[in-house]
C-alpha cells in the first residue's frame, strides 16, 4: 500500500477496478473487510473478508459482462476522517445483450491504509433488469 490517506486509498481502488489491476484491487482491502450490497438481488448481502469480496462478489460480475466493455468513471469523492464517500458510474455491455449503465455510491471506511468496510448503493432495479434478467 502506498498511502494511508483514506481518500487516496479509495481513489486508488476505483482506478484499479477501472484499469483491471486485480493485484491492486485485492491489496486495497483489509483481510477482514466487509462489503454490504443492500437489496434482494442474488448479490445482495454482507460479503465478509477480502477473498470473498474480491473473488465472489466482484468476481461474479465478470461473467455477466462482455469482456472489454466495462467503463468505470469516478465522479466525486468526499472524505471526513476514515470515511470516504465515492460516487462512480459503471457502464458495460451484458452477455444478455443489454447495456449496464449505473451510477453508484459507496461509503468506505479505511483502516491502516486499507478498505475495512463498504456500503454500496445503486439502482438495484436496473441491476436486476440488466444483469439478472
Amino acid at each position: 500500500m502506498t498511502t494511508s490517506d483514506p481518500k487516496a486509498v479509495v481513489i486508488r481502488y476505483v482506478e484499479a477496478v477501472r484499469d483491471g489491476a486485480a493485484d491492486v484491487v485485492r491489496d486495497s482491502f483489509a483481510a477482514d473487510a466487509t462489503w454490504h450490497y443492500p437489496g434482494d438481488l442474488p448479490i445482495s448481502k454482507v460479503w465478509h473478508g477480502r477473498d470473498e469480496i474480491v473473488d465472489e462478489f466482484l468476481g461474479s460480475m465478470g461473467p455477466l459482462l462482455v469482456p472489454g466493455t466495462m467503463e468505470i468513471e469516478l465522479v466525486s469523492t468526499l472524505a471526513e476522517g476514515d470515511r470516504v464517500v465515492a460516487e462512480w458510474t459503471s457502464r458495460a455491455t451484458t452477455v444478455y445483450g443489454g447495456t449496464y449503465d449505473n451510477r453508484c455510491l459507496g461509503i468506505f471506511t479505511v483502516r491502516e491504509g486499507r478498505i475495512a468496510s463498504v456500503v454500496e448503493y445503486a439502482d438495484t432495479r436496473h441491476v436486476a433488469a440488466v444483469l439478472f434478467p
